[in-house]
């Protein structure tokens, strides 16, 4: 009577890991990033074409009324929110761009050569109530620095926030007129806005990094 195959015998601590998809690079990090998106491109429209019509209306109409978008995403958002208001109102509002580089408190983390696309506000700052659009909204360090940038052009009769996106975790007294979406997020987690003007695509991703099932 023959006797049944062996069947090799493996330590437990050497059981062989779960093959990967490609080797590893020297240095490589064990986690990998997982991102959902949270924003479709039909979203991001219709939140901004919400946030055109609570301008107006915040404002009470379009006098005396401006959009000025922080670089870089910033800007084609307020272009976008423009084109929202002038389609209801038949009034196309003054754009500006504002360049926050050199007011950031933490700009050698930010880049050490910075790109500056420099500021232009097409408008007298005085006497005009102007709307700051933005991507997201975070610690609020950014919104400062847009503060203390548009002081330096002039004195305006009053300033309003706008962002597609706020995900919370301010470090200081500031908040948005005007919301998009309320996104509620942890710190290890980072949010990527992308515009199609910039990135060739809209929609906004949320992207978090985890260890692999199998990775010590």
């Amino acid at each position: 009577m023959g006797h049944p195959p062996e069947v090799p015998q493996t330590h437990p601590l050497s059981s062989p890991k779960p093959p990967r998809d490609r080797p590893s690079e020297p240095g490589e990090e064990a986690d990998v990033p997982v991102s959902r998106q949270i924003m479709t491109s039909d979203e991001v429209r219709r939140a901004l074409v919400r946030i055109g019509h609570e301008i107006v209306e915040k404002h009470g109409g379009t006098d005396d009324l401006a959009l000025v978008g922080i670089e870089r995403r910033g800007v084609p958002l307020a272009h976008r929110i423009a084109d929202v208001i002038e389609a209801n109102e038949g009034v196309r509002l003054p754009v500006g761009s504002l360049d926050i580089t050199f007011y950031r408190d933490d700009l050698t983390l930010v880049d050490r050569q910075p790109r500056l696309k420099g500021t232009t506000l097409p408008f007298d700052p005085a006497a005009t109530t102007i709307v700051v659009i933005d991507d997201v909204l975070y610690t609020g360090r950014t919104i400062r620095a847009a503060m203390d940038a548009l002081v330096d052009q002039g004195r305006p009769a009053a300033v309003r926030l706008a962002v597609l996106v706020d995900r919370g975790h301010r470090e200081l007294p500031i908040r948005a007129d005007h919301v998009g979406k309320n996104v509620p997020t942890s710190r290890d987690e980072v949010v990527h806005v992308r515009i199609a003007e910039v990135d060739e695509v809209d929609e906004v991703v949320i992207e978090r990094r985890e260890v692999p099932v199998g990775v010590a």
